[in-house]
C-alpha cells in the first residue's frame, strides 16, 4: 500500500515537472539565468536537469500533501500497534485497531 501512495505522488509529479520544464525552457535561456548577480557555471544541458529535479520535488511536495489531505481521521490516527502490543494506558480500546 506505501509503494502504491508513493506512486500516487512521484508520476504524477514527474510528468508535471516535465511540462513545467518544456514551459520555462521554452521562454529563457539557461545561459540567461544568474544566482545572486552571478552566471551560473552549468552547462545548458546541467541546468535543465537541476531544473527538473528542482521541479519534481516541488510537485512532488504537492502531490504528497494533497495524499495526506485525502487521508480519514480513522486512517490517520490508527494506532500501528496491534491490541497486544500497545503500552498499559494506551487509550485506543482493545476492539480499535
Amino acid at each position: 500500500m506505501k509503494l502504491q501512495k508513493l506512486m500516487w505522488i512521484a508520476w504524477p509529479a514527474f510528468l508535471v515537472a516535465g511540462l513545467l520544464e518544456m514551459l520555462v525552457f521554452a521562454m529563457v535561456d539557461p545561459q540567461d539565468l544568474h544566482w545572486f548577480g552571478q552566471p551560473l557555471d552549468l552547462s545548458r544541458q546541467g541546468i535543465y536537469t537541476l531544473a527538473f529535479f528542482v521541479f519534481w520535488g516541488v510537485t512532488m511536495l504537492s502531490s504528497a500533501l494533497t495524499t495526506l489531505l485525502a487521508l480519514s481521521p480513522f486512517e490517520l490516527n490508527a494506532c500501528p500497534l496491534s491490541a497486544s502490543d500497545r503500552p498499559e494506558g494506551c487509550p485506543k480500546q482493545d476492539g480499535c485497531s
